[in-house]
């Protein structure tokens, strides 16, 4: 897949001006793959080189030393002690599952999966264990702040992946190196890769989608 043509594809769905942002979603589908298998679903994480211009990602916190709290709470919109997991309901639970950044200190991490786990594992949204370090969360944070999911586990599995690797307002160039950055990682978690690989599109929110390959 070429930067040129994802440029190309870009300028064609331009579509009608709208009132607010749209963003740009990228959408790969695939062949010869059966979605019933469990080894044929692809859930990966794929860092972009360039933030979705999706604004600041909403952080939370698992943690139970209170110096380390101390230090790190500014980054954080939520920090939770590990003494109130246990009494989170699942409405909390349901809640916690909309932050875009889970990240907990590392011994903690057993007690989340215990209480928590049944709601967070199936989406994918387990936190990420860090040491207590003000160092060590501020660098979880800059990777985690341009990192998307990237699944055809939607309920059931599908035969495509659709993800934003943008919106309008961002630099053609950097959108391009966005979408090559997500095939490139699905193609590589693809059982046979480009043999996998049935046609991709780019689109913005309100335009038809414009075929790449």
């Amino acid at each position: 897949m070429e930067k040129k043509d994802i440029i190309s594809a870009l300028e064609q769905a331009s579509g009608k001006k709208r009132n607010f942002k749209q963003k740009i979603e990228l959408i790969i589908n695939f062949k010869n793959l059966d979605v019933k298998k469990q080894e044929n679903l692809i859930d990966i994480k794929v860092v972009l080189p360039h933030s979705t211009g999706r604004g600041k990602a909403r952080a939370l916190l698992f943690a139970k030393t209170a110096s380390f709290i101390e230090s790190v709470k500014d980054m954080f919109e939520r920090v939770i002690y590990e003494n109130q997991i246990e009494s989170l309901s699942k409405k909390d639970a349901q809640e916690i599952a909309q932050y875009d950044i889970l990240l907990a200190e590392g011994p903690v991490m057993l007690t989340v999966a215990k209480h928590l786990g049944q709601t967070l594992a199936p989406i994918g949204k387990m936190p990420k264990p860090v040491n207590p370090e003000k160092s060590a969360v501020e660098n979880a944070l800059a990777g985690a702040e341009s990192a998307i999911r990237v699944t055809n586990k939607k309920g059931k599995g599908i035969p495509l992946v659709q993800v934003v690797i943008g919106d309008e307002s961002m630099d053609p160039e950097k959108i391009a190196e966005n979408a090559i950055e997500v095939y490139k990682d699905v193609l590589n978690a693809l059982p046979g890769q480009k043999h996998n690989i049935k046609s991709v599109y780019i689109k913005k929110t309100m335009s038809p989608a414009v075929k790449i390959i």
